[in-house]
């Protein structure tokens, strides 16, 4: 997976550590490790964390499938459902597509803990627009 534009090379992902790690026509994995930076005041990974991981994994494919043919990814929808806190290690993200559309492509994240224990669960929705002209403004 490349780290370019719409693939984890801002500012906000390298704050997280994201490592995108490598991907497929139509999967994703992605990981951040845990530090100090990024617990809750009681020592658990803060839930927006998860939420980040999983639509960077998954903005980042899309992005790769589709600015060949002029288009950009955007996050439109981010689902999470927590199910066991994670302290230390890392937070691995596991991304399927589960439809690849001409405007919107929806993912499903699975993200554990370095046992392998399931932590968090993701739907995630990546809209799919033609990329603004420098024209534009926007």
């Amino acid at each position: 997976m490349s780290g370019g534009e719409g693939a984890g090379g801002d500012g906000f992902n390298e704050l997280l550590g994201v490592e995108l790690l490598d991907s497929g026509e139509d999967w994703a994995r992605a990981r951040v490790a845990v530090g100090d930076h990024l617990l809750q005041p009681y020592g658990v990974v803060h839930g927006g964390v998860y939420a980040s991981l999983a639509e960077t994994v998954c903005s980042a494919a899309t992005h790769e499938a589709v600015s060949a043919d002029g288009m950009v990814a955007l996050g439109q929808s981010n689902h999470t459902t927590f199910l066991r806190p994670i302290t230390e290690g890392h937070l691995n993200a596991d991304a399927r597509a589960r439809h690849r559309g001409r405007t919107s492509w929806v993912w499903e994240v699975e993200i554990t803990d370095d046992r392998e224990r399931l932590c968090a669960l993701v739907r995630m929705t990546v809209a799919v627009r033609p990329r603004p002209s420098p024209e534009s403004g926007s």
